[in-house]
């Protein structure tokens, strides 16, 4: 069979079902892997609130979790991921407050991780977190509320009151979270002031009802904050132990965790990405759609741009998000993401919610020149700075629109672009290559993947009309991390993955006729038709990154990124 042979009949595969899954409603859902930590904290959280009321999902939890348990008495993140000391810790203790704790968990937690007294699992969680105490915090919260530590007073506080200043000075305020855990900031600070007295409790609890007034008005209308178990849980255990078991918004919190408990007794690490697979499909196909179907596509996503400032991290209109649904925050990758796939699906055509996006794009940018993922100015922890791929991401949005832009606006935007520029040759590696944020690679000794950065990055710069950035370094980069097999992994010397060598021919396929380039293609073709042919090329992968990174698998990765591959080949 030849190479085109090879690439299109996995190409015709590919298409058919990914097209296949669509909704009703012309969107694309996938499905995320289910999560131990999710799982874990909202059984725990559950059993704070009601523990007879919610019975049947404490069972349902419970039993799932025991049945994914590894050999050695451990979770990883997802069914797909090894061993996680945080999925293990919060394993254990959401067993421990059912009573079925198995005797493996009790010694690996004590023998491998040498945690025989609380001082040591304090000090090995703090460590591992290091100074961002957005995730440390509210699991340390969780043991102490299980039983596992008594001295409260050895976890880090948490200054709730803050909470109740405006929003725009939040990322002046050196806060010991990221910007999208104030809900947790809030619950969590209440229950400590609550069970640790000092001499300032009583001045701090006037500040109670202002902060639960803010929490309140962050909740989405589902109940679910950011469409995430875990924070949601984490919120509505510490509400309860801190005597708030009928406040609404604990009462919603557990109505969510119930409605997005699934069949197989598990809970997703987020209820889905809808907008974002959406928009990436989009990308992708929106030009082998229909007339009709493409016109439609476009409404439905320029009707998810939020339309008012967000109570959640006072972004101002105009942005998207990861999903449809209430819980979810607009950030740069999701915006970027729907104005590149609506200048696919309409033809270039410009559109008033594309001047919204790219003027949110832009008030979103950092002093630095580089894009953030939700707030700008939030750099001092690692989840809320500039990253390589979101503002690669959003200088192809922009490049693409630039000139079909309203002329008042297209100045403000080429000097971003610039910018943006600048920013990312300042960031590239010695190696000629870039690190994402939010994906990984769980067979790399750090978990970085540099080369989805790398790919990624050059397949957005490629895809620029006139681009002249110079990416022959991160092009030599992505060559030099192709294995024996034909495959990439995410560094040199990794594992073979199929969404990794997707994203890795997609880049490279800008440069498909160099000799060398060609070859390497070739090589990566018959590595993903190896893959094709023994059942196993849309095997869930677990390469993206959750909040305080935990690993999640989504469905369509293999897909939307095989065709975008293919089809550039």
């Amino acid at each position: 069979m030849t190479m085109e042979e090879k690439i299109q009949t996995m190409l015709n595969d590919a298409k058919a079902k990914l097209l296949s899954m669509r909704r009703d409603d012309g969107m694309w859902e996938g499905s995320l892997s289910s999560s131990a930590i999710s799982t874990s904290v909202s059984i725990f959280a559950l059993n704070v609130i009601d523990r007879e009321e919610y019975k049947h999902e404490i069972q349902l939890g419970t039993q799932w979790l025991l049945d994914t348990m590894k050999s050695e008495g451990t979770w990883g993140d997802s069914v797909e991921s090894p061993m996680n000391m945080t999925a293990t810790l919060l394993s254990y203790a959401a067993l421990t407050s059912v009573e079925r704790v198995p005797e493996a968990t009790e010694e690996y937690i004590r023998e491998t991780l040498g945690w025989h007294n609380e001082a040591q699992l304090i000090d090995g969680v703090l460590g591992y977190y290091g100074r961002d105490l957005t995730f440390s915090v509210p699991i340390l919260m969780m043991c102490a509320i299980a039983g596992l530590v008594s001295d409260w007073k050895r976890i880090p506080p948490f200054p709730f009151e803050l909470a109740v200043l405006p929003q725009r000075t939040f990322r002046f305020l050196n806060l010991p979270v990221v910007s999208y855990a104030i809900p947790a900031l809030i619950a969590v600070g209440i229950l400590q002031n609550r069970r640790r007295k000092t001499w300032l409790s009583g001045a701090r609890e006037l500040f109670v009802p202002k902060a639960l007034r803010v929490l309140s008005k962050m909740q989405p209308e589902d109940g679910g904050f950011l469409e995430a178990a875990p924070l949601t849980a984490f919120v509505s255990m510490c509400m309860a132990k801190a005597g708030l078991k009928d406040h609404p918004v604990t009462t919603s919190c557990a109505q969510f965790l119930r409605e997005t408990l699934r069949n197989d007794g598990a809970w997703p690490i987020d209820t889905n990405l809808a907008g974002w697979v959406t928009s990436l499909t989009g990308r992708a196909v929106g030009d082998l759609l229909t007339d009709d179907e493409r016109r439609a596509l476009a409404a439905t996503i320029r009707g998810n741009a939020t339309k008012e400032i967000h109570p959640y991290t006072g972004a101002p209109a105009g942005g998207w998000g990861w999903t449809n649904l209430s819980g979810s925050v607009p950030d740069g990758d999701d915006t970027s993401g729907a104005l590149v796939a609506l200048h696919t699906l309409l033809d270039g055509h410009y559109v008033p919610e594309v001047g919204a996006g790219v003027e949110w794009l832009i008030q979103l940018q950092n002093g630095d020149g580089g894009m953030p993922t939700f707030c700008r100015g939030w750099g001092r922890l690692p989840f809320d700075r500039s990253t390589p791929d979101i503002t690669a991401h959003a200088l192809l949005a922009m490049s693409l629109w630039e000139d079909a832009l309203p002329s008042a606006q297209q100045s403000r935007c080429h000097k971003s672009i610039q910018r943006m520029t600048t920013w990312l040759e300042k960031t590239m590696t010695k190696e000629g290559a870039w690190n994402p944020l939010w994906f990984g690679d769980q067979d790399v000794e750090d978990e970085k993947n540099p080369v989805y950065g790398s790919a990624t990055i050059v397949d957005y710069l490629s895809s620029i009309p006139s681009s002249n950035f110079a990416l022959i370094p991160p092009v030599q980069f992505l060559l030099g991390c192709q294995n024996a097999d034909g495959g990439w992994g995410g560094n040199r010397g990794v594992a073979s993955k199929v969404t990794l060598t997707a994203k890795a021919l997609s880049a490279l396929s800008h440069w498909k006729h160099e000799k060398a380039i060609s070859d390497a293609i070739n090589r990566g073709v018959d590595y993903l038709y190896v893959r094709f042919e023994d059942g196993t090329l849309y095997d869930r992968e677990p390469i993206g990154l959750y909040f305080s990174r935990l690993w999640y698998s989504e469905q369509l990765y293999n897909y939307i990124f095989l065709i975008q591959a293919l089809r550039q080949l």
